[in-house]
């Protein structure tokens, strides 16, 4: 695709959350020819098709499709993401401090 091309395809922040193709072979780095043989490949095993009404694949359902692909999970999901929670009989906030304890 020529710079002139690519100068003439609508800004990101228009593109919103239906990229046309050749925005989302850009954001994945791959030419427009390449990713629609790719995304042939893809589509039996869950890549999102494109929406008939609004003329393009979901983007965060992309996103979600290669994050699952590749095993990738939402940080605020993750096992001891979570803070713990005190308590006066854990010897936590407004309790009295216990050392001997597990």
């Amino acid at each position: 695709m020529s710079d002139h091309a690519i100068a003439d395809l609508p800004s990101l922040k228009r593109q919103g959350l239906f990229p046309c193709e050749t925005e989302i072979a850009r954001r994945l780095s791959q030419s427009e020819r390449r990713w629609r043989a790719v995304a042939r490949v893809l589509e039996p095993e869950g890549l999102p098709k494109i929406d008939q009404v609004m003329g393009g694949r979901y983007w965060p359902a992309v996103v979600a499709f290669f994050d699952k692909r590749y095993s990738i999970i939402d940080v605020r999901d993750r096992p001891g993401n979570n803070p713990p929670v005190l308590s006066a009989a854990s010897g936590g906030e407004d309790g009295e401090e216990r050392w001997d304890a597990a």
